[in-house]
């Protein structure tokens, strides 16, 4: 089995690579090398893969990246909040653009082989939450003038009811709302591969990330999660700046657990096409995530700093269900939380250039 991984070699790429080469498969990296993702270390490509260095949306790159494959695992994106429009077109090119172009060589070619897309949970927008009244609602955007007075969670949107909601777990059949225009575009990358799926008799199958961590992730780039954030402020011995009151509900899930449930999407036989949450099932919040973080850098003299700073774009809690891709796919996390963080803490992180 011959596998393309665009953009293998980043953050998460990368581990999916070194999975997919222990498990027999071969492998063909194609990657832009971008020095803002990828920092000034070598690129993360296992030397047992073949590198193929260029664009995803120039098409002669994609037509020679998918002669002779098998299967696909893309995992090419441009990723960061995007809270604005000022950086659209490059979030559209990157993404929308860039699946678009991928998706024409693999139709020009005839594949009928699994295409594997890494999308968000940050699709789901402010997820759902349980009303008082109203019960289990889908929820709406946050009112500026809440966060201005440090009201953080999310009120029912039905009309005049201004209770605030528990949050619930959201699952598949969840109504995609994004919020961001990075969330935007991962949906319309689901919907775009989606739509070739079906016209080409191929496999799709997305898989929606949550908070994911670990080895090799990029520090101090507009690519950074908030994970790496945090561990690089603490590394520098500041104290890691926790926005809102840090009540904020996640689920972060390691790295090599997403490359397994890559390897599980590409090679299992008879998965049903679709999306699936990847998540671990154990929700956190940021503020803990950050205490976690600092006693496994033993740094008990720099407690977190609640803010109570708000960014547009950013959702309050979203935890998801991971059932579907236990039944389905066979996938279930298993790095805990407190294990995770200690490696993470531990590993070396990639820079950036400048």
């Amino acid at each position: 089995m011959k596998v393309l991984v665009t953009g293998g070699a980043g953050f998460i790429g990368s581990h999916i690579v070194d999975a997919l080469l222990d498990g027999g498969a071969e492998v063909r990296v194609l990657d832009s090398l971008d020095p803002a993702t990828h920092g000034n270390a070598a690129p993360a490509v296992n030397a047992g893969a073949e590198l193929l260095v260029g664009n995803l949306t120039d098409p002669t790159t994609a037509a020679a990246a998918v002669v002779g494959v098998d299967a696909v695992c893309h995992q090419a994106a441009k990723v960061g909040l995007g809270i604005n429009f000022g950086d659209a077109s490059e979030y559209v090119t990157n993404n929308d653009l860039g699946t678009a172009t991928l998706l024409e060589a693999l139709w020009r070619r005839g594949f009928r082989g699994r295409l594997v897309l890494a999308s968000s949970m940050v699709v789901y927008g402010e997820g759902v939450g349980r009303c008082a009244s109203h019960g289990v609602v889908t929820a709406g955007p946050r009112l500026p003038a809440d966060l201005e007075a440090g009201r953080f969670e999310v009120r029912c949107p039905v009309s005049g009811c201004r209770h605030f909601l528990q949050w619930e777990t959201v699952d598949e059949t969840t109504p995609p709302r994004p919020r961001n225009v990075y969330a935007a575009t991962k949906l319309h990358q689901e919907h775009l591969c989606d739509v070739w799926g079906r016209e080409s008799d191929a496999t799709v199958v997305a898989l929606r990330y949550h908070n994911v961590y670990g080895p090799r992730m990029p520090r101090d780039t507009p690519y950074a999660g908030v994970a790496a954030i945090f561990r690089s402020a603490l590394a520098a011995g500041r104290a890691p700046e926790v926005f809102e009151d840090g009540g904020q509900t996640r689920d972060f899930i390691h790295v090599r657990d997403v490359a397994l449930a890559n390897v599980l999407a590409l090679t299992g036989e008879a998965v049903p096409p679709g999306v699936y949450n990847i998540a671990s099932g154990s929700p956190r919040t940021v503020l803990g995530m950050a205490r976690t973080l600092a006693a496994c850098l033993d740094a008990p003299g720099l407690e977190p700093e609640v803010t109570g700073s708000w960014r547009a774009g950013d959702v309050r809690h979203v935890v998801a269900s991971p059932a579907r891709a236990a039944d389905l796919l066979g996938f279930t996390a298993s790095v805990s939380f407190e294990d995770g963080m200690a490696e993470f803490a531990a590993a070396r992180m990639r820079t950036p250039v400048g």
